[in-house]
């Protein structure tokens, strides 16, 4: 089988994007540092706990595993929309959404207005009763797929979606083998871990025939943008590496074709493909909804969390009727998956996307963004490439643009600046030299 998240390049990078807004309406002289834009909300007052004592609770009682962002933790309470604020009451844009989830907007009231009234009257009941929150919500979100993807699993999370998806093809193929891409991730549960290759997000557990091939990234992969020859890595890990018979297989902002030449590799093997749209889904990437549709391909099986309920503990595992019949053959039930709270929330992230034109939105915010950011690249030889689609870009910087060494010290400096400009990013990729700029889609 085949298994790919279409990033955009997981690992991704930035410079500086307060620079997008300092133009002469925002800054007259250089000494002078570019305004978040107007605002009309205030925050309320703040009495809870500050940073210092929370930090402090948190190194005593929760996981040693857990990092946080910047020297100076932030300590986040309240959200409006493309804004958070802080325990001072100090507000930054949010350009990274809380890791690419929140969708529609921090609080967007038609979201919030669905979930509160759902928990006035029912907050749980499983699926061995009826309710109609989880058929509604299974209906709409059928109607956003291509082909025969009109069977729905809803479960809690990215990676338990993926652990589904893997267990459905392993099931319907009779194949245990996997492909999947290196730099990849796909989740931290154990199983997810296998697909993973990434060493930041990797223990050393056992792995069941998973085969990690070459990333087709433009920008570093081997090959450059010939997808035919990372294809042919894919063939050859079949043909010397498996059985000859695959259940799996994947991908970032991918060299162009490479689905569809995968996919078909796949298929000949006995294989599925997946498509893991856990960031990529919901018209993110704005020319698109789904992010493999930009390769021009239909997946046999989906997978899709984050943008799904604007924060909400959501996910789905959407598949074809021939595939999901194999579920049948056992029991397959997940406690809190179709939550009638979760369910009304997703529905309306749904039609919040759709009323509001999110997608095309995001095209044109994104190629007005990713157009100022290739600006910068020409005056400024850190910024080795800027990539994406849409509302979910990134940055690399390097110190040489031709070795393409990470510049992860100048990244590091960079990062707490735009903190201190009230601009908040995400910082990836193996070396840390990337940034990501993937902000809710109410971005203006």
């Amino acid at each position: 089988m085949a298994l790919h998240r279409n990033l955009l390049k997981k690992s991704n990078g930035y410079r500086s994007l307060c620079l997008l807004s300092c133009n002469s309406k925002h800054f007259s002289a250089v000494s002078s540092q570019p305004q978040v834009p107007p605002f009309d909300y205030k925050p309320k007052p703040y009495k809870g706990p500050l940073s210092d004592d929370i930090l402090q609770k948190r190194k005593k009682f929760l996981g040693p595993s857990l990092f946080y962002y910047y020297q100076k933790t932030l300590n986040i309470v309240e959200g409006k929309m493309q804004y958070l604020f802080d325990e001072s009451g100090r507000r930054y844009l949010d350009a990274f959404a809380g890791i690419v989830t929140v969708s529609c907007g921090h609080c967007h009231p038609v979201v919030l207005d669905a979930i509160v009234e759902q928990s006035k009257l029912l907050q749980h009941a499983t699926t061995i009763y009826l309710h109609h929150a989880i058929a509604d919500f299974a209906e709409a979100l059928a109607a956003k797929m291509p082909g025969n993807l009109k069977v729905v699993y809803f479960v809690n999370s990215g990676s338990e979606a993926n652990e589904l998806a893997m267990l459905m093809a392993r099931l319907y193929t009779g194949n245990l083998e996997m492909i999947t891409l290196r730099n990849a991730y796909h989740g931290g549960s154990s199983g997810a871990i296998g697909l993973t290759a990434l060493n930041t997000w990797k223990y050393a557990i056992p792995q069941e025939e998973i085969h990690h091939v070459i990333n087709p990234d433009p920008y570093r992969g081997l090959f450059g943008s010939d997808a035919s020859l990372y294809a042919k890595d894919v063939q050859d890990h079949i043909d010397f590496g498996t059985s000859g018979r695959v259940a799996v297989g994947g991908a970032v902002e991918l060299a162009p074709s490479y689905l569809k030449l995968v996919y078909n590799i796949v298929h000949k093997a006995g294989g599925v493909c997946i498509a893991d749209e856990v960031q990529t889904g919901f018209g993110r990437t704005g020319s698109h909804y789904w992010g493999f549709e930009t390769q021009g391909v239909v997946p046999d099986i989906v997978t899709m969390a984050k943008g799904i309920g604007n924060g909400l503990p959501l996910a789905a595992v959407v598949t074809t009727p021939e595939i999901a019949s194999v579920m049948a053959q056992k029991i397959q039930f997940n406690t809190f998956g179709g939550n009638p709270v979760c369910s009304v929330g997703g529905h309306a992230v749904l039609k919040v996307l759709d009323k509001e034109k999110r997608q095309e939105h995001s095209a044109n915010v994104g190629s007005h963004l990713i157009e100022r950011l290739r600006a910068l690249q020409q005056r400024h030889e850190i910024i080795g490439d800027v990539r994406g689609r849409g509302i979910m870009v990134g940055i690399e910087l390097v110190t040489d643009r031709i070795e393409k060494t990470p510049a992860e010290a100048e990244t590091a400096v960079l990062f707490e600046k735009l903190r201190e400009l009230s601009l908040l990013v995400g910082k990836s990729g193996l070396h840390r030299n990337m940034f990501r700029i993937n902000p809710p889609m109410c971005f203006t």
